[in-house]
């Protein structure tokens, strides 16, 4: 049954498909095919005039997401980039974490975590994060 239902959805996958004919190019010596007898009435030149819009419209975000948000996606790539490297540069530069102060409301442990030693958080990252042990 599992095969017949695949060939089946297969062979409507594979069947050609009717599709509709690719537009005609306008040319600027042209004039735009207007409507002409019975199906020359409101309705359908306000339907145009919004097709028309809509093609404009979206040739319109096509080039505002191409010529603007792209490049503008690239420079804060950068730019965080370049941030990322001068902060860890600038930390590098920082005392050890072994002699910083640990205060009484930091790394509270009333019981051990299920996971790993026990005292490491979910989130722990041991680049930045650094626990001493009761002394």
């Amino acid at each position: 049954m599992i095969a017949q239902r695949t060939l089946f959805r297969a062979s409507q996958r594979m069947a050609p498909v009717a599709r509709a004919p690719l537009r005609r190019r306008m040319y600027s010596s042209e004039s735009p095919k207007q409507f002409a007898g019975a199906e020359d009435n409101e309705f359908n030149r306000e339907r145009a005039r919004i097709a028309e819009h809509a093609e404009e419209s979206g040739i319109f975000w096509y080039k505002l997401t191409l010529y603007v948000a792209l490049p503008c996606l690239l420079v804060a790539g950068i730019n965080g980039k370049l941030r990322w490297d001068a902060h860890w540069e600038h930390v590098a530069h920082a005392p050890p974490k072994e002699d910083k102060p640990e205060y009484a409301y930091q790394n509270i442990r009333t019981k051990n975590f299920f996971w790993g030693d026990g005292d490491k958080t979910l989130f722990w990252n041991d680049k930045v994060n650094y626990h001493k042990k009761d002394e």
